[in-house]
C-alpha cells in the first residue's frame, strides 16, 4: 500500500487538534479560539491537498528562527554550534514586515503551525505581534522564558494563536546547570504568572540517552502539570559533532519514550505529549526538508531544518513555494537521504557529507 504523506500529515493535525480542546475544555478563551482554529486547519488540509493533486507536497509546519541573538549561553546549543546564534544582533537580518510576508505565504498555502524560535524568539517582540494578526496559524514561541513581561502577557491573552513553549532541561539543577544559575526560578516564576492569569502555555524538554529517564519521571511530569503546563514537546538531542553521538538517542530509547507517552496521555486528559521529530518509522523517514517541515533562518536561508544548517535558496529572493522545490530539498527527498536508518539523532548529521556535496553541486 503506498504511504500518503497528506494523510498522515494531517490526520496528525487532527489529533493535535483533539488534545488541544480536551486539554482546554475549562479555559474559555482557548476553546472559542482552538474550536475557530479548528475551521483553519481544515481549509488549510484542504489547500495543501490541492497542492498534493497536482504534484507538490506542502509541509504542515515551518519552524521560523525569527532572530539570531540570545541573552543566554546555554552549554551544547547547537544554533551557537553551528555560529547561528549570536551575543549582538547581526546585520541583514529579517524586518518584521518580511516575516510577516511569509507567514501571510505560509497562510496561503496551507501551513498550519510555525514555531518560532531562534536564538531567542523574544527579542522580536515586533515579529511576533505580526504574528499575532494570523489565527489560522498556530505560532508555539519556543523560548527561555526570561525576558516575558507585562506587555507580552496582555499580547498571549488577547491572541490565543501565540503559545509560550517554555525551555526547561529538568529539576533546578540540572536547568540551571545547562542554562546558568537562577534560570529555573526566573522560569517558574514566569510559569506561575501565566498560570494566575489562564494563559496556555507550554514545555520543551531535549532527551538523551542520558536524561530521558528523569524527564519522565512521575514526579517531574506531576511538577510541570502544577505549574499550569498543558503541552510538553519532547525534543530528541541532535550531536552536534562526533564527541556527543553517544548522547543521541537510538530506537531502545524512542520507543521508551513512546510507550511512557502512551501512559501520560492516560494519566493527564488535561496535557498534551507531542516528540519532535516524531517517529520516522511511522513517517516512512525525516519530515525535513519539506516533507513534514523546514525551517526559515533570520537571514533569510531556507533549511532543511535546524540542525541541519545548509541553504541554497533565500526567501527575500523567492516564495516559499519554490523554496519547497530548490534544488537542495528535492535532491534530498529524491535520493532517499531523509530515508536513511541511522544510528540515532539526526538523518542529516549522518549524511552530512552527502547535503555538503550536492550543495557544491558534484
Amino acid at each position: 500500500m503506498t504511504f500518503d504523506l497528506q494523510k498522515y500529515l494531517s490526520d496528525g493535525v487532527e489529533i493535535i487538534v483533539k488534545d488541544a480542546l480536551r486539554a482546554s475544555f475549562k479555559n474559555p478563551k482557548e476553546v472559542l479560539y482552538l474550536r475557530k482554529f479548528s475551521k483553519y486547519s481544515r481549509r488549510a488540509t484542504e489547500i495543501r491537498q490541492n497542492f498534493s493533486e497536482n504534484g507538490k507536497n506542502i509541509p504542515v509546519f515551518l519552524i521560523a528562527s525569527i532572530t539570531s541573538s540570545c541573552n543566554l549561553h546555554c552549554t551544547g546549543c547547537y544554533s551557537r554550534a553551528s555560529n547561528a546564534c549570536n551575543d549582538e544582533e547581526p546585520l541583514n537580518q529579517l524586518s518584521a514586515d518580511q516575516w510577516e510576508d511569509i507567514f501571510k505565504q505560509a497562510k496561503d498555502i496551507g501551513i498550519s503551525f510555525i514555531v518560532l524560535a531562534g536564538g531567542e524568539p523574544m527579542i522580536r517582540e515586533d515579529v511576533i505581534r505580526k504574528a499575532s494578526g494570523y489565527p489560522e496559524i498556530l505560532f508555539p514561541i519556543f523560548t527561555n522564558g526570561t525576558l516575558i513581561n507585562d506587555d507580552y502577557f496582555k499580547l498571549f491573552d488577547k491572541n490565543r494563536n501565540l503559545v509560550p513553549i517554555f525551555s526547561i532541561e529538568g529539576d533546578e539543577a540540572a536547568t540551571d546547570s545547562r542554562r546558568g544559575e537562577g534560570i529555573y526560578s526566573k522560569l517558574t516564576e514566569s510559569m506561575e504568572q501565566m498560570k494566575n492569569k489562564n494563559i496556555i502555555f507550554g514545555a520543551s524538554v531535549t532527551y538523551t540517552r542520558k536524561n530521558l529517564r528523569s524527564l519522565m519521571s512521575d514526579n517531574f511530569i506531576a511538577q510541570l502539570h502544577d505549574f499550569g503546563c498543558k503541552v510538553i514537546f519532547f525534543i530528541e538531542y541532535v550531536p552536534m559533532n562526533e564527541n556527543t553521538i553517544d548522547l543521541a538517542p537510538t530506537d531502545t530509547e524512542r520507543n521508551l519514550l513512546f510507550g511512557k507517552i502512551d501512559c501520560l496521555r492516560d494519566d493527564y486528559e488535561d496535557m498534551i505529549f507531542l516528540t519532535f521529530p516524531g517517529d520516522e518509522k511511522t513517517s516512512e523517514g525525516c519530515l525535513a526538508a519539506g516533507r513534514g517541515f523546514f525551517h526559515i533562518n533570520s537571514h533569510g536561508g531556507a533549511e532543511p531544518c535546524p540542525a541541519s544548517p545548509y541553504f541554497d535558496t533565500n526567501v527575500c529572493e523567492t516564495s516559499i513555494l519554490d523554496a519547497l522545490d530548490s534544488k537542495l530539498f528535492k535532491s534530498l527527498r529524491d535520493e532517499g537521504h531523509l530515508l536513511d536508518d541511522h544510528r540515532g539523532g539526526c538523518t542529516l548529521f549522518e549524511n552530512k557529507q552527502n547535503v555538503e556535496r550536492i550543495l557544491k553541486g558534484a
